[in-house]
């Protein structure tokens, strides 16, 4: 099995080759205003699991570059409102969040603030000389050992850090139940579960990524995306709080019991934390999200404001993990997820933003489309070599929910077969 691709010279080649693709493309098929058969299949397919009571309600968009192809809103905003689904609708979007902080990142990368191959210790010190969990004693206690591998934020970047979620590593939450309440100051916050670069696990690093981008750039990450990210995209429903005026178009989130019935819960508060994280935690809405796709679908660029350089954004979407499986994991807590296996069968990889699937999927994305999603069902993928992105927000717990990847995967198949068929 080979190593992380960490060769400069043969990122920015490969990087180089994919650029190529970032040429501006006619629209698929036809703007929804038309209401082409093509945009009716679609609607007809969301309807379907509306009224079927799969879910509650669905807001999907798609668009090439330059064109918006289709968009939907199916349902209510809660089960039993009268509040219909509006593409305006705000959702709570969780770790898509992690696509613009990967995209602050490499904004830095690009001014020279931060570098992908350097110790991440050198701007976090909370980063130098991490400790890797090796196994707990007959006692239940942890048992550590330094890494012999510096972190870097290539490896926080592409999930192969060693930092893992309790929510999908059974040796994180032992670890936590361990720690919790003692005060042991020889215990780190959280170890690292593997050694740098050796595998890939679902976890943290984002949330170490936006602490290094608020060191380097002196702003709190709330401020920095406004400021580079989703001011100049016009991204105006998108950041760590909302409005009350913002409240009134909320999503509720619903939570699916053993019956398969969904309960809509309570709002959380409006509140304004003191701090935010670049991991999760943040509210946007679909046309906005599609946004950020369209920009970096057209090489970094959106009406007249620019995010990243083009090569930039080929880097990105190339895999940074050689041979080593993404995407793959297992729940600990069925409440909250799902075990999560979106292709089945499929090559999974990671770049510096995203998961890649390194084969086509039957009747969906080409290989090379890169994806990622939030905890309560809200996806998105862009296909470069159909120049096509599309975004889903459904409000729902478990994540990967069955009946909500169906309406996904349904949704997906529709756009890329009127793109093959036009």
């Amino acid at each position: 099995m080979s190593g992380p691709i960490t060769r400069r010279d043969a990122l920015l080649r490969t990087a180089a080759l994919a650029s190529a693709s970032l040429l501006p493309a006619a629209p698929a098929f036809a703007a929804p205003s038309s209401k082409s058969a093509r945009s009716a299949d679609i609607d007809k397919a969301l309807q379907a699991a509306v009224s079927g009571h799969e879910i509650p309600g669905i807001v999907a968009m798609a668009a090439n570059e330059q064109s918006l192809l289709y968009e939907g809103a199916i349902g209510s905003r809660g089960a039993g409102s009268d509040a219909h689904m509006t593409t305006d609708t705000v959702f709570r979007i969780a770790s898509m969040v992690k696509l613009l902080t990967s995209v602050a990142a490499m904004q830095l990368v690009e001014r020279g603030r931060l570098k992908l191959d350097e110790p991440a210790g050198n701007v976090d010190p909370m980063l130098s000389s991490p400790r890797v969990l090796t196994g707990f004693d007959g006692k239940g206690a942890p048992q550590l050992r330094e890494a012999h591998e510096n972190l870097t934020l290539r490896n926080l970047l592409t999930h192969t850090s060693g930092y893992s979620y309790p929510l999908w590593d059974a040796n994180v939450l032992r670890y936590i139940q361990f720690a919790r309440g003692r005060k042991d100051k020889d215990l780190p916050r959280m170890p690292l579960m593997f050694e740098p670069g050796t595998k890939w696990a679902y976890g943290g690093s984002i949330d170490r990524v936006s602490r290094m981008i608020e060191i380097a750039s002196g702003q709190g990450i709330d401020r920095y995306f406004r400021d580079n990210i989703t001011g100049p995209l016009g991204m105006n429903d998108t950041g760590f709080t909302i409005t009350e005026k913002q409240r009134a178009r909320q999503a509720r989130l619903h939570r699916r019991g053993g019956d398969g019935k969904l309960l809509a819960q309570p709002f959380e508060k409006l509140e304004t934390p003191s701090s935010f994280s670049g991991g999760g935690g943040i509210y946007s809405s679909a046309p906005d999200y599609l946004r950020l796709l369209q920009a970096l679908l057209n090489g970094g660029s959106l009406d007249g404001a620019k995010i990243l350089k083009a090569e930039t954004v080929a880097m990105m979407a190339v895999n940074q993990i050689g041979n080593l499986q993404a995407g793959v994991m297992k729940t600990t807590n069925p409440a909250l997820s799902n075990d999560v296996d979106f292709f089945p069968g499929t090559r999974l990889r990671w770049g510096l933003g995203h998961m890649i699937n390194a084969d086509p999927v039957p009747g969906g994305r080409k290989a090379g489309s890169l994806t990622w999603a939030g905890l309560y069902n809200t996806y998105y993928w862009i296909d470069p070599a159909t120049r096509v992105a599309g975004v889903v927000m459904m409000q729902i717990l478990p994540f990967a929910d069955r009946q909500a990847l169906k309406v996904y995967r349904e949704f997906e198949h529709g756009i890329c077969g009127a793109v093959r068929r036009a």
